[in-house]
């Protein structure tokens, strides 16, 4: 793969042009990384409205009708539903841990099993989250993924 960088102060914004002979998973991959990297997403954190980078999230629960994000530092209420979150999500690299639990892949720094079928997953921080037995299929497959260089 050939990177070419072309800086012109003419230009009012970045953009990327991805020349490919196929558009195959890795170059998917790398529009994902794209996406993944301007994506925001506001909370409500002390009244405020804050505009997060989702490449900071640790992970989304949903808690008595009410979403929340984590950061390492901070805990923001988002007017987002959870399920709105996942699918804005999906394609980046987020996963359904549970009914009310998104996850950023990403961010996992170990898992082992549990009882009933589910997953411990700690993530960065020392956060310990349940990836239930329906869903945890999804985190082995995007592991093998991960382990077979597909990411």
């Amino acid at each position: 793969m050939k990177i070419k960088l072309n800086q012109d102060p003419a230009l009012t914004e970045t953009q990327v042009q991805i020349d490919c002979p196929v558009i195959d998973e890795a170059v998917l991959q790398i529009v994902t990384g794209l996406r993944l990297y301007q994506q925001k997403l506001t909370g409500i954190r002390d009244g405020e409205v804050h505009i997060v980078d989702v490449r900071d999230i640790l992970y989304i629960d949903s808690v008595d009708k009410k979403t929340f994000f984590y950061t390492e530092t901070a805990v923001y209420e988002s007017a987002l539903r959870l399920y709105e979150l996942a699918d804005r999500l999906e394609k980046l690299d987020f996963f359904r841990a549970s009914r009310s639990t998104i996850v950023n892949f990403a961010k996992i720094c170990a898992m082992r099993p549990d009882l009933g079928g589910r997953l411990l997953l700690t993530v960065e921080g020392g956060e310990k989250l349940y990836a239930s037995r329906q869903y945890a299929g999804a985190f082995r497959q995007k592991l093998a993924a991960l382990e077979r260089g597909d990411r």
